[in-house]
């Protein structure tokens, strides 16, 4: 225990230098969050990044020491112009290095049913996308990178069972 340390008793700055020290040794994680959010025929919001070739869920890449849940909900407002309720963590995916990538988790929350006055207050406001549309899952699957919708097919599970999944690379472990 932290309080029965004699450096912590004896010299508190000292201890957090140390700690501080440590932390600076450890690895850091890149983090993102993704929101799963449907419209009233049970379609699947995605989104076409101008920098990348895929669709991808609607989210992106956390700020430092940022939250996934404000990372999602900064993220949603900046993308396209919305305040999505952001409900229970459906996944969280551990994804291995991959070209100029170290590893990253990702999160996937359950951002609800929109309607469609919410649909039509929808807008492009952030030049990082070039359309958004609401795909069925068989369209999802065509336009999402296999991982990605691994990871969206095993979210789509936890809305069902109301279990939340822990995944590498997609797959359930």
């Amino acid at each position: 225990m932290i309080e029965n340390d004699p450096l912590y008793k004896r010299d508190p700055e000292a201890w957090n230098s140390y700690l501080a020290e440590g932390n600076a040794r450890q690895p850091r994680k890149r983090v993102s969050a993704d929101l799963i959010i449907r419209n009233t025929k049970d379609q699947i919001l995605l989104v076409n990044p101008t920098y990348k070739p895929d669709w991808d869920l609607p989210g992106g890449m956390a700020e430092a020491n940022e939250p996934p849940l404000h990372t999602v909900k900064r993220e949603l407002f900046e993308e396209l112009g919305i305040e999505p309720k952001v409900g229970a963590l459906l996944c969280v995916d551990w994804v291995s290095p991959h070209g100029p990538w170290d590893d990253l988790i990702n999160f996937i929350f359950d951002g609800g049913i929109i309607n469609d006055a919410q649909i039509e207050g929808m807008q492009l406001r952030d030049s990082e996308l070039s359309a958004y549309e609401f795909c069925d899952e068989a369209q999802a699957q065509i336009r999402l990178r296999p991982y990605v919708w691994r990871r969206l097919s095993m979210a789509l599970e936890a809305l069902q069972t109301g279990c939340a999944h822990y995944l590498q690379d997609g797959f359930r472990q």
